[in-house]
């Protein structure tokens, strides 16, 4: 029993705000506590099938945990990245560094692997990650009272000492826990912190797009991507400037995912965050490249969108009273690294096993005092280790380098973390 706790162990009432990767993965993990969770989230969710994500092992073990079904993620396996000058020739092939030490082998679709390579990440469709957290979070069936998911929902104000949240329409929610998991433009962030904090521009953009992979097969010279190590191509600019492609496969090799990173020299705040782009504006952007991958790039389909690349700078508190931040309202960061969704996702395992059936609206405050201590420091690091490496250009490349930081990263347990941290401070 919790120290403090009584014999009557009553679910909280805990609101969301947010349904994202980091939304739907801590409703799911606060469900299965046994808790009554709902979900306000202000879009419709109706949306393309979007941008593709790597799941690192530190993310599969919480997927595990949250009792996914990894069939559902459509997933390649990837075993690491083979790079590439852009001005053309042999690539160099970086498999992961990292050793799981239960040397598992994750058991999706993967053909042509290497014997000696034994385990591997995947690449995803984020929606595909997305839906199997919705299913899971939502649907009748699991542990725990199903999450209800509120569409079309705005919050315009909360009060995070009391747990009290206002809606646009004029109705106002009361929960004994609130977390904020609505993303870069977190309007909970500012009322966590009492005033409005934006993610600063980093001077990057990225292009982004999605094509049939039945496309290469008319396309000559295309073995630099087919062929070889399971994973991501990674095509970088020898000039300073910066320009880099990361292009993988997914949906089960079916769908061919574009990322495009450029130095962006336009002023920031006079432009949108995201709009929409033409192939031909991709192509312009990279003319310097090997035709081989231009060729590549003119596949793209649309919806075509460039991004601004922004980061949150270090926050001085994610929490405030009955209120935390969760996923990129507290650390959102460049994808440089790979780990902002696995981020999320530990953060929301974190906090469900903080939080278990039986805990008292009184001891809100203390667990996530608990959550922040847990979290913090971690969720920093992967923000100022994704931008430097985006920035520095000594830096470009480090994490697929570097068996430290990918051991760092990637064997990290979250759930056992957490579950060690509270059997030692709250039993």
């Amino acid at each position: 029993m919790q120290k403090g706790s009584n014999s009557t162990q009553f679910p909280l009432r805990i609101c969301i705000v947010g349904a994202g990767l980091g939304g739907l993965a801590a409703a799911l993990s606060l469900r299965r506590q046994g808790h009554q969770v709902e979900i306000l989230e202000t879009s419709q969710m109706k949306r393309e099938i979007g941008a593709a994500i790597t799941v690192q092992f530190n993310a599969m073990r919480v997927l595990e945990y949250l009792g996914y079904d990894p069939q559902n993620l459509q997933g390649v396996e990837t075993f690491g990245t083979v790079r590439y000058s852009a001005v053309g020739g042999e690539g160099t092939t970086q498999p992961l560094l990292y050793k799981d030490p239960k040397e598992r082998v994750s058991g999706l679709f993967t053909t042509g692997v290497p014997l000696e390579h034994t385990q591997a990440c995947w690449t995803t469709l984020r929606s595909d990650l997305h839906d199997e957290l919705r299913r899971l979070a939502t649907e009748e069936e699991g542990s725990g009272p199903p999450a209800k998911l509120h569409l079309g929902t705005r919050v315009i104000e909360c009060d995070p000492v009391e747990g009290v949240l206002k809606l646009k329409n004029g109705e106002t929610r009361e929960a004994d826990l609130i977390i904020g998991a609505d993303g870069i433009h977190s309007t909970i962030r500012t009322h966590v912190l009492g005033y409005e904090q934006k993610a600063l521009p980093s001077g990057i953009s990225t292009f982004r797009c999605l094509f049939n992979a039945d496309k290469l097969d008319e396309l000559p010279d295309m073995e630099w991507f087919t062929k070889g190590i399971t994973g991501a191509r990674i095509v970088l600019s020898p000039e300073e400037r910066f320009h880099m492609l990361f292009l993988s496969p997914c949906r089960r090799g079916k769908i061919v995912n574009v990322v495009a990173h450029h130095t962006d020299d336009r002023d920031p705040d006079k432009h949108d965050w995201d709009q929409p782009a033409t192939v031909e504006e991709v192509v312009e952007e990279f003319k310097t490249f090997h035709p081989r991958y231009l060729n590549f790039l003119e596949q793209g389909e649309q919806p075509i969108l460039k991004w601004q690349l922004r980061a949150l700078p270090l926050l001085p508190t994610w929490i405030n009273g009955r209120t935390a931040l969760l996923g990129d309202a507290a650390h959102a960061t460049l994808p440089t690294l790979g780990q902002g969704a696995s981020m999320a996702i530990e953060d929301a395992a974190a906090i469900g096993c903080l939080i278990p059936l039986g805990t008292q609206r009184a001891d809100i405050p203390a667990r996530l005092e608990a959550y922040q201590e847990l979290r913090k420091s971690r969720g920093e690091y992967v923000n100022r280790a994704s931008l430097e490496q985006a920035v520095q250009p000594a830096k470009r490349g480090l994490y697929g380098r570097s068996e430290e930081q990918q051991t760092f990263l990637m064997g990290y347990d979250a759930v056992q973390s957490a579950q060690k941290y509270f059997q030692e401070h709250f039993c």
